[in-house]
């Protein structure tokens, strides 16, 4: 995969952004209740991304989507705390920095947004994730914040900006 890009997301990728959520979580043994498998929203990425305190970046490998990641205001979190949300890649996506770098974009945005913490929610399946995520200065917490609906995610963490 080369000729990587990245661009906010279109109406156009939802459904190619969905699909990648979803077989990620059937591949990794995670696509079960209160995960974004069966979260409505993720049919609609680009209409939930539609307001000025979120944005969704979809990657572009090839000219074809293979991935993506944003930054949205959960319900419930604490004030300039936002969520790291919907951060999947296509198999053919991964092990080469792809997440890191949709990761360092959403840090980025969050910025700019206006947060000083970013929150995010996983599952022990997703191991390749979690490494991710640790490497990238996430700390674990002993439970949720904000009210995602997520109730099948059961790793929960923070960064500080």
């Amino acid at each position: 995969m080369n000729n990587c890009t990245t661009r906010t997301i279109e109406k156009r990728d939802n459904a190619a952004i969905a699909a990648i959520i979803r077989a990620a979580l059937v591949e990794f043994d995670a696509a079960k209740p209160g995960t974004v498998y069966y979260d409505p929203t993720t049919d609609e990425l680009h209409a939930l991304f539609a307001r000025p305190d979120a944005e969704y970046h979809v990657l572009e490998a090839d000219g074809k989507v293979a991935g993506g990641s944003g930054i949205y205001p959960t319900a419930g979190l604490p004030d300039g705390c936002c969520e790291l949300v919907k951060l999947y890649l296509a198999p053919e996506a991964r092990g080469k920095g792809y997440g890191r770098l949709l990761i360092n974009e959403c840090f980025e945005i969050a910025r700019r947004l206006g947060y000083a913490t970013v929150y995010l929610e996983t599952l022990p399946e997703l191991k390749m994730a979690v490494g991710l995520y640790e490497s990238c200065g996430f700390r674990y917490l002993d439970k949720p914040l904000g009210d995602s609906g997520h109730f099948g995610c059961d790793l929960w963490m923070l960064k500080q900006l």
